[in-house]
């Protein structure tokens, strides 16, 4: 074969190679999706503690989350005892809580969904960003910027119409290795009210992972919620019953 068109293969199949991910940089809502992806893989399990910083003082809790999918997932209260054992199961777009103390499990209304979880700066809604952000907004890829040898996406997010969303906007940033860096949420005046940032990236589970998130608003600057993820493994195997309304009251 002649050196040219040996060359030529060459360079055709290494851009055959590129294309794909290039495509995805220039899709806002392929890249959203591959930085839940990344988040949550297609199953995980995570241990984590969450610190609460209030005018009341600090809160330290530690959780378990079991994940499957982009729209089921369970999150259950370990520690500290008066918290432990409760527990949230998010099963598409149905929400269900359960407190030990009432021994009770509730579905929660729509009208609930933006409530604190927990006593968190962190809404049942957040729980539940993975879909919703992408199949309830309006996606725009506004920049793409360098910055510590990667390519940072800008991405912003507007609500479809009659979609029943509190928000006037938002704006998600994402690494090229899609980490999610971080969420910004504006009222519908077009005010930044609240924003959620990543504070530490490592390898966990062999991927690059956003370990420390902290959600905080623009109305009480030193109160904020922390969640940093200790351990998580991803791809496992997960039985059917872990995400039931019975294993979420009582779980085997």
């Amino acid at each position: 074969m002649p050196e040219i068109t040996r060359r030529h293969l060459i360079a055709a199949s290494a851009a055959l190679l590129v294309l794909p991910r290039a495509a995805l940089a220039q899709d806002p809502q392929a890249i959203l999706r591959a930085a839940f992806d990344n988040w949550r893989a297609d199953t995980s399990h995570a241990v984590m503690e969450m610190t609460i910083r209030g005018a009341s003082g600090t809160r330290r809790l530690t959780l378990e989350s079991w994940t499957r999918g982009r729209d089921t997932a369970l999150v259950r209260f370990t520690a500290p005892a008066r918290d432990a054992g409760n527990a949230t199961l998010q099963a598409g777009r149905r929400t269900y809580v359960f407190n030990p103390r009432l021994n009770q499990v509730i579905q929660l209304p729509a009208s609930a969904m933006q409530q604190s979880w927990m006593g968190s700066d962190f809404s049942y809604n957040d729980l539940n960003k993975t879909e919703a952000l992408v199949n309830d907004y309006d996606l725009t890829l506004l920049e793409t910027r360098r910055a510590g040898g990667r390519n940072i996406y800008v991405i912003e997010a507007i609500p479809k119409r009659g979609k029943p969303i509190v928000w006037g906007k938002q704006i998600v940033t994402v690494r090229d290795d899609y980490v999610l860096l971080s969420q910004q949420f504006f009222d519908q005046t077009g005010q930044l009210v609240r924003e959620m940032k990543t504070g530490k990236v490592r390898n966990i589970g062999g991927r690059a992972y956003p370990a420390e998130i902290t959600m905080s608003s623009l109305a009480t600057p030193n109160q904020w919620t922390r969640i940093v993820t200790r351990s998580a493994e991803f791809d496992i195997d997960l039985p059917d019953y872990l995400f039931t309304r019975s294993n979420l009251q009582n779980p085997r």
